[in-house]
């Protein structure tokens, strides 16, 4: 094959991770080989091209041997893939044989809004605080919002594991081998390996490989959603490292950085990510959760802020210090999709039954306020505390694996529980057909 290429030996300018050249014939996003290194066409002015290269130039010379490739990155696509594990260039790391299928390349455009439909099918994460409070749409895209330190990988592998949907695609950037194995262990020990297809880079691998992994996990999403008519739920994690390759290959670049020195193109970067989300006429879908971890917990940086104008609401992880374990917080969470399937792809309850049970948790923080302002608290303000309390431990934590209807049973014995029919709100009609009679605790 290297005889039908043109070879070129003479770089003009070598940066950290790019090299420059004078060259014809070449397109943006193609391929090469630089010295036995794989690089990628980045930029174009007339004859110069310059080439990002993946494992760094260290060790480059002037007169290295660059072969352009005459194709940008692609991915094998078939059947075939389901149950494996590659990297960010769709090669096998799992021991298994080379995939067969049709060679497509990855990053093509979104789908045209004609060829669209509105989402409105339900698609279950069986994980209580979102299927209750921020109900997931095919077709929707969404990011999940977590400290560095909290179990957001955990929680992609239960959605994984849980969530009602004929494929799974993960694609994760700058896993360490730990959580890499956790993964893998999680799906194999659970069986279901032969619906997840997994898209690694780790710590070990190229920083610069990680802007790859959301392109080809959505290009073997497109052909399961597209060939197939399946509804795909793509999980990428973590997002901030993708947005930090981006910033790394920018700065070498010699671009000026953005707010927080990040590239001036990170909005159309995620943007070209996310919009990959779409529910086909057909019946196929492309579901996105992507992870977004916070830097010191702040949401005004640029990547989760740039993640915000983008994507159709937020998830919001944060240890509950009166349960001691991790929820989903349903007052900065948000699914701007939930009312088109909410009581109606749910039992009919569900809308009142979300709004009262969040109304009642506020009126446990303003409570919690009160009583730590050292103000007298009332008999109301200590039943909902206790609600609040069972609440988070029943219905909000992630590790609570409950459908729909059994959420809404759970948050109809909690009110119950704690409430007399007039204190929640809800339309009597429900509450004849619905309210649990119990002995209310004081």
């Amino acid at each position: 094959m290297k005889a039908f290429q043109k070879i070129y030996t003479k770089i003009t300018q070598i940066t950290k991770a790019t090299c420059s050249l004078k060259a014809t014939g070449v397109g943006y996003d193609e391929l090469a080989s630089v010295d036995g290194k794989l690089a990628q066409v980045v930029k174009i002015i007339g004859d110069e091209v310059t080439l990002q290269v993946f494992s760094g130039t260290e060790g480059i010379r002037t007169n290295a041997e660059v072969v352009f490739m005459g194709k940008a990155p692609s991915l094998k696509v078939g059947d075939q893939l389901a149950g494996r594990f590659f990297n960010a260039y769709g090669d096998p790391i799992d021991g298994g044989p080379v995939p067969e299928g049709k060679d497509v390349e990855i990053g093509g455009p979104s789908v045209n809004p004609v060829r669209r439909q509105q989402p409105s099918e339900l698609i279950a994460t069986g994980i209580a605080g979102i299927d209750l409070n921020n109900t997931l749409v095919t077709g929707q895209k969404i990011p999940f919002f977590a400290d560095p330190d909290q179990p957001f990988n955990q929680v992609m592998a239960m959605v994984a594991l849980r969530a009602q949907s004929d494929k799974i695609i993960l694609g994760g950037m700058g896993m360490t081998n730990d959580d890499y194995l956790f993964f893998k262990n999680t799906f194999s020990n659970a069986g279901a390996l032969d619906r997840i297809v997994s898209f690694i880079n780790t710590t070990e691998d190229p920083s610069v490989e990680r802007i790859l992994i959301p392109d080809i996990a959505l290009c073997a999403a497109e052909y399961f959603a597209v060939q197939k008519n399946e509804k795909v739920l793509v999980l990428l994690t973590d997002m901030t490292n993708y947005a930090d390759a981006l910033a790394i290959v920018s700065n070498r670049m010699d671009q000026i950085p953005s707010k927080d020195s990040m590239p001036g193109s990170l909005y159309s970067d995620l943007a070209k990510i996310y919009e990959k989300a779409v529910q086909f006429p057909a019946g196929g879908s492309i579901t996105i959760i992507a992870v977004t971890t916070l830097s010191g917990g702040d949401i005004t940086h640029a990547v989760p802020d740039n993640t915000g104008y983008i994507t159709e609401g937020q998830l919001y992880l944060r240890k509950d210090s009166d349960v001691g374990k991790v929820i989903v917080d349903p007052f900065r969470s948000l699914s701007r999709l939930k009312q088109l399937v909410t009581g109606k792809k749910t039992r009919e309850d569900h809308p009142q039954v979300m709004n009262a049970a969040v109304r009642l948790y506020a009126d446990a923080a303003n409570a919690k306020t009160k009583m730590e302002n050292g103000f007298d608290l009332t008999d109301y303000d200590n039943r909902t505390l206790a609600f609040a309390k069972d609440y988070s431990e029943k219905l909000l934590a992630i590790d609570v694996n409950l459908d729909t209807t059994e959420m809404l049973d759970v948050a109809w014995n909690l009110f119950g529980e704690y409430f007399e029919p007039a204190e929640v709100n809800i339309k009597q009609a429900l509450v004849d057909k619905y309210w649990v009679t119990g002995q209310i605790k004081k």
